[in-house]
C-alpha cells in the first residue's frame, strides 16, 4: 500500500474527532436529532482548520443507515461509498476552477433529480468566493429554493468576497484557528501512534509554524518525520523549518536588562550566517516582548503560546520591566519592522535598533516624576498604576525666640562641601526646647500638632501637585481662635494656599473638628530664620537658605543651581 499522508490518514470521520471547532460540532449535531436541517450551509473560517472534513461528516450523518447519537456509524454502505468517495448523491465541486455560469447552470439542472440511493443529495463547493459575479446572480434563485432533498454546504477562507444577497440565504458557521496547545496536542497522539520520539519543545515549533491551521502542522510534521526519522530533535528541525529559536528572544531579553550591547552583534551575527530572514527576526521579537508584556499584566502565562520550559523563563521577568519599559519597547519595534521593510540593509538597520533598545534608559512618566518630588522623594521609580508610597511626616514644633540650644559638639559632615572652595562648610546641630502649650479645650495648638500628620499625609496625598511640596514646611506658630499662623518662606507656596482656602476649610473640619484658617506671618518668630523640620543651620555665612522644591529637584535628579 502506497503511504498516506497524516493530514489524510488522520482525518476526523465523526463529529467528536474534530478538535477545535466545539462550538460548530454540537450545533450540527443537535439540528439532526430535532430534524433541523437547513437547505443551505456556509462555512467560513481559515485555511487547515476542518471547513470540508466537517462538511463530508454532515454529509455522512445526513444519509447514514445506521447513525449512532447523530454520527456517522462509517460502517454501513452508504457510508463506506462517501469514504471511498464513488458515492453519486455526494458532489464536490471546486469552484475555483468551476467558476462560470455555465458550470453554475449545469448545477442548476443536476439538482432537479433526486439521489440515487442516499436521502440527501449534497453539493460541497469549495472556495465558493471564486466564483463570478454573474455566477452569483445565477445561483441565488437555486440556493433560495431548492428541492426539498438538496443541501448545498458552501466552503470559503474569504468570507468578505461573498455578497449579501448569498449570506442571507445561508446558515453561516465560522471556524476558528486551531488552539497551539490542541495542535501540539494531537501530534504527540500522531507520533505516539507511529512510534516517533519528539518533545514537547519541538511540538511547539511545528504548531507555532502552522499558524493555527491543523493540515499545515500535520504536513510540517510529515516533512520532518522524513528528514529526521523515528528520533526528532529541536536543532534539526528549526533549521529544517528556517525557525529562529526562542533562545536567540530571550538573549535579547536579557540584554535589555544589563545593557550588554556585545549581543547586539552576537545575534546578528548569528541570524545573517544562517540565512534567516530579519523582517521575520523583528516580527518575533515582537511577539516575544508581548509575552513578557501579558506575564507582567496577568501574573501568569496563560496568554502565551511557548513551550513549557520558555513560559518559566516568562515568569521570571514579572520583577525585571514595568509596563511602561514594555510599552515604549513594543512601540519601538513596531516602528522598526515598519522601517525595515523600506531599507536595504537588514543586518544594519536591525544593529542599530537593537542597539538603541538595549540604550534605552528605564521609563518614569511625568505624573511619577512630580509625585516623587511632591512626597519628598523616592530611591526607586513608583509604577503609575500601584498605589502611591506613603510617607511618614514628623510633626512641626512650636519655634519662638530663644527656644533653641546648641549642643556641646561641632562637627563637619563630608556630604557638605562649599560648591567654590570645596571645603567643607562647619555645621552646628541645634535642639529645639520643648516649649509648654496651655491647655485652652479640646480645640488648641497641641491638639492640632498631635493630628498635624494625619492632615499633612491626606493633603500630600490629595493635592501632590499643588499644596503637596510645600505642606510639610510649615513652621505652626500660635492659634488665635479658629485662625493658625504659620509661617511659610517660599512666596509661591503661599498663593498655593490661597487657591486651595476651600479645600483646606473643608479638611481642616474634617481632621481636627473645626475649620482653620491659614494666616501667614511676614517672618518666622524665631529670629535666626531657624528652619525646625531640617535642625541644621549653616554657620559659615556663605549659603543663605534654599528653595524647598530646588532643593527636591537636584535631589531627585541630579544637577546645581545656577544663579542669575
Amino acid at each position: 500500500m502506497s503511504f498516506i499522508v497524516t493530514a489524510r490518514k488522520w482525518r476526523p470521520q465523526r463529529f467528536q474527532d474534530v478538535v477545535g471547532q466545539e462550538h460548530i460540532t454540537a450545533t450540527l449535531k443537535n439540528a439532526i436529532n430535532t430534524n433541523r436541517i437547513a437547505h443551505a450551509y456556509i462555512f467560513a473560517g481559515p485555511r487547515g482548520v476542518g471547513k470540508t472534513t466537517t462538511a463530508r461528516i454532515l454529509a455522512k450523518s445526513l444519509n447514514c443507515l445506521n447513525p449512532v447519537d447523530n454520527e456517522p456509524c462509517n460502517e454501513c454502505e452508504l457510508c463506506l461509498s462517501i469514504l471511498n468517495g464513488q458515492s453519486m448523491d455526494i458532489i464536490e465541486i471546486d469552484a475555483a476552477s468551476n467558476r462560470g455560469i455555465d458550470d453554475i447552470r449545469t448545477l442548476r439542472e443536476s439538482v432537479k433529480y433526486a439521489p440515487s440511493r442516499g436521502k440527501y443529495k449534497i453539493y460541497i463547493i469549495d472556495e465558493f468566493h471564486m466564483l463570478t459575479k454573474e455566477s452569483f446572480n445565477a445561483f441565488l434563485k437555486t440556493l433560495e429554493e431548492p428541492p426539498s432533498h438538496t443541501i448545498f454546504i458552501l466552503a470559503t477562507t474569504e468570507m468578505q468576497k461573498v455578497p449579501l444577497t448569498i449570506m442571507s440565504r445561508c446558515q453561516r458557521f465560522d471556524f476558528r484557528r486551531i488552539p497551539l496547545d490542541t495542535i501540539k496536542s494531537l501530534l504527540s497522539e500522531i507520533a505516539r501512534s507511529e512510534k516517533i520520539e519528539i518533545d514537547d519543545k519541538t511540538l511547539t515549533i511545528i504548531a507555532k509554524k502552522a499558524d493555527g491551521a491543523l493540515r499545515d502542522a500535520e504536513s510540517f510534521f510529515d516533512q520532518v518525520v522524513s528528514y529526521c526519522g523515528d528520533k526528532i530533535d529541536t536543532v534539526t528541525v528549526s533549521k529544517m523549518l528556517n525557525i529562529i529559536d526562542d533562545e536567540i528572544y530571550f538573549n535579547i531579553s536579557d540584554a535589555v536588562l544589563t545593557r550588554d550591547f556585545n549581543e547586539v552583534f552576537r545575534v546578528t551575527g548569528y541570524i545573517y550566517d544562517n540565512g534567516y530572514d530579519f523582517i521575520e527576526f523583528i516580527n518575533g521579537l515582537i511577539g516575544h516582548f508581548r509575552n513578557i508584556l501579558t506575564v507582567i499584566l496577568t501574573k501568569n502565562t496563560n496568554q502565551v503560546e511557548a513551550a513549557e520550559v520558555y513560559k518559566s523563563k516568562y515568569l521570571g521577568y514579572i520583577d525585571k520591566y514595568t509596563e511602561g519599559d514594555l510599552l515604549r519597547i513594543l512601540n519601538f519595534l513596531n516602528k522598526s519592522q515598519q522601517e525595515l521593510r523600506f531599507t536595504q540593509n537588514h543586518r544594519l538597520k536591525v544593529e542599530i535598533s537593537l542597539s538603541h533598545l538595549i540604550g534605552f534608559e528605564r521609563t518614569a512618566t511625568i505624573t511619577e516624576l512630580l509625585g516623587r518630588i511632591g512626597m519628598g522623594g523616592s530611591d526607586t521609580p513608583r509604577n503609575i498604576l500601584r498605589e502611591p508610597e506613603k510617607k511618614n511626616y514628623s510633626s512641626p514644633k512650636v519655634i519662638t525666640p530663644g527656644n533653641e540650644t546648641e549642643i556641646n559638639k561641632t562637627f563637619t559632615p563630608s556630604v557638605l562641601n562649599d560648591p567654590e572652595t570645596k571645603e567643607p562648610l562647619k555645621v552646628t546641630l541645634l535642639k529645639v526646647k520643648e516649649i509648654p502649650v496651655k491647655d485652652t479645650g479640646d480645640f488648641n495648638l497641641e491638639s492640632i500638632r498631635t493630628k498635624w500628620d494625619k492632615f499633612v499625609s491626606l493633603v500630600m496625598d490629595e493635592k501632590r501637585f499643588s499644596l503637596g511640596p510645600y505642606i510639610g514646611n510649615l513652621e505652626l506658630t500660635a492659634l488665635e481662635g479658629n485662625k493658625l499662623k504659620v509661617y511659610l518662606e517660599d512666596e509661591q507656596g503661599r498663593k498655593s494656599f490661597g487657591f486651595d482656602k476651600d479645600y483646606l476649610g473643608k479638611k481642616t473640619a474634617e481632621i481636627f473638628g473645626k475649620k482653620i484658617i491659614f494666616q501667614f506671618e511676614d517672618k518666622p518668630r524665631n529670629s535666626t530664620g531657624y528652619n525646625e523640620r531640617k535642625h541644621i543651620a549653616i554657620t559659615s555665612g556663605e549659603k543663605g537658605p534654599n528653595d524647598p522644591m530646588v532643593d527636591l529637584i537636584i535631589k531627585e535628579f541630579g544637577g546645581q543651581e545656577i544663579s542669575g
